[in-house]
């Protein structure tokens, strides 16, 4: 794991805090990821306003945390089965990520940035290497990301019942948009 995402796991200890400063280091407390699955019988679609992240412009890391039991949907018994038969939150409480920016050209410039990120995503206990396109806005004092990409539920261990397979498609849409503050 590199020491960025080691600092991402460790953000709500205030003696570790003292490890991110640095200019160009920007910290997310509070960023939203969503993920939607259209099917043939059921649609269904849970949100996340508490994900946490840490990005470096120096270094060009990024990395996310995501505690899974954090996702809310519309229907109680379909975040109760979420939870307790697809993603065993008991078992795998948290996603996360951890990367480079690799397109990273005049990224600590103001202005928008579309950038390629390249990294490991840890779901349900399975970790794979995604690279997705997204776009940063880099304000000075803060940065705003926004990101939109496919998983497959297979590729992360995520098994679908066959008697279910109309209600949860096998591939889910998953958005990202977190606001960062300059950490001083």
């Amino acid at each position: 794991m590199n020491r960025i995402a080691v600092v991402c796991f460790m953000l709500t200890m205030p003696f570790l805090q003292k490890i991110c400063l640095s200019q160009d280091k920007y910290k997310a407390e509070g960023g939203f990821i969503s993920f939607y699955s259209s099917a043939p019988l059921e649609d269904i679609y849970a949100e996340n306003n508490r994900v946490k992240s840490l990005i470096d412009l120096s270094t060009n890391e990024l990395a996310f945390i995501v505690e899974i039991s954090d996702f809310k949907f519309k229907k109680s018994l379909m975040q109760t089965h979420y939870n307790e038969k697809y993603m065993e939150s008991h078992k795998f409480p948290q996603a996360s990520f951890s990367g480079l920016i690799e397109s990273s050209s005049g990224i600590k410039e103001m202005g928008q940035h579309t950038v390629i990120v390249k990294g490991d995503i840890v779901i349900h206990g399975v970790k794979n290497t995604i690279e997705v396109v997204a776009v940063l806005y880099n304000h000075g004092d803060s940065i705003s990301a926004n990101s939109k990409f496919n998983i497959r539920l297979d590729d992360f261990d995520i098994k679908i019942p066959k008697l279910l397979i109309k209600n949860i498609a096998e591939e889910v849409l998953v958005k990202v948009r977190v606001d960062y503050k300059l950490v001083e």
